[in-house]
């Protein structure tokens, strides 16, 4: 078994609650290097995750360190294409946070400099190694559903705005909850259909809630001032063989039906929804039907790695894998490059106020 080295730029939540616990727990996995701006996270990481780990006064001379084989980019969303290119060309292997970058462009220019260098670029999409997912991606790989013709990106919260680092800064992060949770369900929910080329593009965006001071919130009152990016978004993209996404995502909405990082898909033979579980309908015989799937016993749903309960264990179980063997990762390149278009898409639209064609 190949030991791997990683490295960690950006030691902030994600890397110390997704990445840093499950990289732990992978066997011939060493975390030896971290850098943060600001030094005591890296240091306090070091000391909890790393093995015999170095802290770097900056994120150059981590990527330059011969000794590192794969870097984890946990940085803000802004600093994603830089980072991921400069590592990849430092014959880096790259798992960076969702979402790829803050457009299209810098997500292409990633792909391009991995390709150049050969190495493995992932990003972290870890709402496909959900049970629910994983089992409901082979049922559409086997045809259960028919052809689908309709998916819906479900992204809501009634009362969910992070109100901690840069989330509400615009030119830090490139987007409100549509970049923040849509991508997600976006991803998830083009990744169960099997379809990469859109047509066109169309959505509203608003920030209706974010400029209410003193607001309810399950982390606190924003501050309407610095509130510069959507609460929510409503979107529909044509695809080129003629299927439907639809996405609604919010961070701030007088709604109840709250759900998050979930999809609905609707196909000539059955269809599936994860609003409460997994759940699939059709008709049988003339008559129509609701199951509920229990995935709760299956092992090993979808993926030649080791199974687990933990969704970001197995992210990294897959991209460790991926290293090792060469295989792609779960989450390819392309696919992520492609929800950064379309979302770039939507925000044209919103701000035009007319359909964005790909």
């Amino acid at each position: 078994m190949k030991n791997i080295k990683i490295g960690i730029i950006g030691c902030g939540g994600i890397a110390q609650s997704k990445h840093l616990p499950s990289l732990r727990c992978i066997e011939g996995v060493r975390v030896i290097g971290f850098y943060d701006p600001v030094k005591s996270r890296a240091i306090e990481c070091a000391d909890k995750f790393g093995d015999d780990a170095k802290i770097y006064e900056d994120a150059q001379e981590l990527l330059e360190d011969p000794k590192i084989d794969a870097v984890h980019i946990c940085t803000p969303n802004h600093t994603h294409a830089e980072l991921s290119i400069m590592a990849l060309e430092n014959n880096k292997h790259v798992m960076c946070e969702k979402p790829m970058a803050i457009n299209a462009k810098q997500a292409m220019k990633m792909e391009q400099a991995a390709k150049r260098s050969g190495k493995i670029l992932t990003i972290g999409y870890q709402s496909r190694f959900e049970r629910n997912s994983l089992y409901l991606k082979k049922l559409c790989e086997q045809g259960k559903l028919g052809e689908i013709y309709y998916g819906k990106a479900h992204a809501i919260r009634r009362r969910g705005v992070p109100t901690w680092g840069s989330f509400l800064n615009t030119e830090i992060q490139g987007g409100g909850c549509l970049t923040d949770m849509g991508t997600h369900a976006l991803d998830l929910t083009l990744w169960l259909m099997n379809n990469y080329e859109p047509e066109y593009a169309v959505c509203n965006t608003y920030c209706k809630l974010g400029k209410n001071p003193n607001a309810a919130n399950v982390w606190g009152p924003w501050d309407p001032e610095k509130f510069q990016v959507e609460d929510s978004a409503f979107g529909f993209v044509r695809m080129k063989n003629g299927a439907t996404v639809e996405i609604d995502c919010s961070w701030a909405l007088n709604i109840t039906d709250v759900k998050e990082s979930i999809s609905t898909l609707c196909g000539t033979k059955a269809g599936a929804d994860m609003r409460d579980g997994l759940t699939i309908n059709g008709e049988n015989e003339q008559s129509l039907y609701v199951s509920k799937i229990d995935v709760s016993n299956t092992t090993g749903i979808s993926l030649d790695i080791p199974y687990s309960e933990n969704p970001g264990l197995m992210e990294m179980e897959d991209w460790i894998y991926a290293i090792r063997t060469g295989k792609e990762p779960l989450v390819k390149v392309h696919e992520a490059v492609v929800v950064c278009q379309i979302i770039d898409g939507m925000y044209w639209s919103a701000k035009m106020r007319e359909p964005y064609y790909f």
